[in-house]
């Protein structure tokens, strides 16, 4: 299966492993609950959908990659203790508390957390002498002595033999008491989380044209070749840090992350063009509405790769402007408690506006700190506390300068919550205006072609782009969406219609 439908299958397990009864006990007892083990290649995102469920969930997350781990580090270290047996003096041997099993401890005591998961990586490549402690702990759940606390389920993953030297087979006892999904890469699904991701739209222009490039390994006489997702992604943010400082984006770049001199060579080239069309093709004035003519007649002109890169580069500009306004609705909703908050503490006596206004700024500030420790908060939910923290010191600031009690305060905090949603009304409206430019200036250039059920495909898997048509609107989205779903509907009837075998000179009904 696909990383979105593995990603479904460990969520679903997870809520039904924390299901309790009537009095408050597992339905299923830790002790019987399978751990998950995924099996897939490298660099296809296993670590980042237990992030992303972690998030979605609500619940902790401990992540270990077990190669870096010795028989020490995982079990504990012995030390000597005395125990009476019988009525007789002993010295035996005790463990402390495993490393692995601690951080979870640490989690629960720093995060608040007491659910969560524990995700073991690459569990089949441990080292000769922690391998015994490995099947044991899939078995029973324990290091040493120490079992994994109740309320944590315990995932792992590990890559098949043809991608690692190192793996290790399992019995059949041992499989037998895993829950295993096996994962393959997928272009399609990787888009879905790219577009969230903010992936440059170099990398997925370049892909759309040639999905083969997306994941491969071989082995050459060179030695392995390969490119993964994780490269890809890693890739794209180096980009767009390079392009902010001004700094070359050349084949030396890129294949430090596309350990394939033929893909890091194709895409260099690419990338240099995909420079050009943004240079020449003026973006921002196509977003506004004024596109020259020249524009224009140079887009109808163009080939299908580059008018792929075109339709990229518009998307992300519109998206950037998407993205923003989705973390703006965040904030302001964290706002709007906030102040509620901050409206209960001044009608304390003696309450002070600005211990007040500091005391929810902590609050936020410590929401984070558990949150990212914990993976179970979104980098939007980060962003966008972080803006309602921006908000919240600089109203405290102004106080500070201008004096005033409870309700100077209050009123302050509700002018700078009402500009806030001011500037997001205008900013919908603008975002509104550019996917109308948008779908205008596709309409003229290209018509009725495959570029407009690319743009309109583009945006229904777009995450922000689908939170900001479905919450306001758009009606070039609609009617274009609308007339391509009948040309489908009309193009399925004629092919029924031609795979039909009918003789109509023998048929003596016709």
């Amino acid at each position: 299966m696909n990383i979105k439908e593995a990603k479904e299958q460990i969520k679903y397990a997870m809520t039904a492993y924390f299901t309790k009864d009537d009095f408050g006990k597992y339905v299923i007892p830790p002790e019987t609950q399978r751990p998950v083990f995924l099996m897939g290649p490298p660099g296809i995102g296993k670590t980042a959908i237990m992030e992303q469920i972690a998030s979605e969930l609500g619940v902790g997350l401990v992540s270990y990659s077990m190669t870096h781990h010795t028989r020490q580090s995982a079990l504990g270290l012995p030390y000597i203790e005395k125990k009476n047996y019988g009525g007789r003096e002993y010295t035996v041997s005790e463990y402390t508390m495993s490393e692995i099993i601690a951080s979870v401890y640490d989690l629960m005591e720093e995060s608040g957390l007491q659910e969560g998961i524990l995700f073991l990586d690459e569990i089949n490549c441990v080292s000769e002498t922690l391998a015994p402690a490995m099947l044991q702990f899939l078995q029973y759940k324990t290091f040493g002595r120490h079992r994994v606390p109740a309320g944590w389920i315990v995932v792992t993953a590990g890559n098949p033999p043809e991608y690692n030297s190192s793996v290790r087979n399992f019995d059949i006892v041992t499989w037998d008491r895993l829950k295993r999904i096996d994962v393959e890469p997928d272009y399609g699904v990787w888009k879905e989380y790219a577009h969230i991701r903010g992936v440059h739209p170099a990398v997925t222009t370049y892909l759309d044209i040639r999905r083969d490039d997306f994941y491969h390994v071989e082995t050459t006489v060179d030695g392995r070749s390969f490119v993964t997702a994780r490269g890809w992604t890693d890739l794209s943010d180096m980009i767009k840090l390079y392009e902010r400082h001004g700094m070359p984006v050349d084949e030396k770049l890129i294949g430090q992350y596309l350990q394939d001199p033929r893909v890091a060579g194709e895409f260099g080239v690419y990338y240099s063009l995909f420079s050009k069309y943004k240079s020449d093709y003026q973006i921002d004035q196509i977003l506004a509405g004024k596109a020259s003519a020249e524009v224009r007649e140079r887009a109808k002109a163009a080939r299908f790769d580059e008018r792929l890169a075109l339709l990229g580069l518009l998307l992300d500009g519109v998206t950037d402007r998407l993205r923003g306004i989705c973390r703006m609705e965040q904030s302001l909703n964290k706002l709007m408690g906030v102040v509620k908050n901050i409206r209960i503490d001044l009608a304390r006596p003696g309450a002070q506006a600005a211990q007040a206004i500091q005391k929810q700024i902590d609050g936020i500030e410590k929401r984070i700190e558990a949150g990212q420790l914990a993976s179970s908060l979104s980098a939007d939910s980060v962003y966008a506390c972080r803006m309602a923290i921006d908000l919240l010191e600089r109203q405290r600031a102004q106080l500070a300068v201008e004096g005033g009690g409870a309700a100077e305060a209050i009123k302050l905090l509700k002018s700078a919550f009402d500009a806030q949603v001011a500037a997001l009304k205008a900013d919908a409206i603008l975002a509104g205006d550019q996917l109308s430019h948008l779908f205008a200036y596709c309409a003229d250039v290209f018509g009725d072609g495959q570029e407009m059920v690319v743009l309109v495909n583009e945006l229904t898997i777009s995450y922000y782009g689908m939170h900001f048509i479905s919450r306001y609107g758009c009606a070039p989205y609609f009617e274009y969406s609308k007339k391509l779903l009948f040309r489908e509907q009309q193009r399925e009837i004629l092919g029924a219609l031609d795979r039909l075998e009918i003789d109509w000179d023998q048929d003596p009904g016709i």
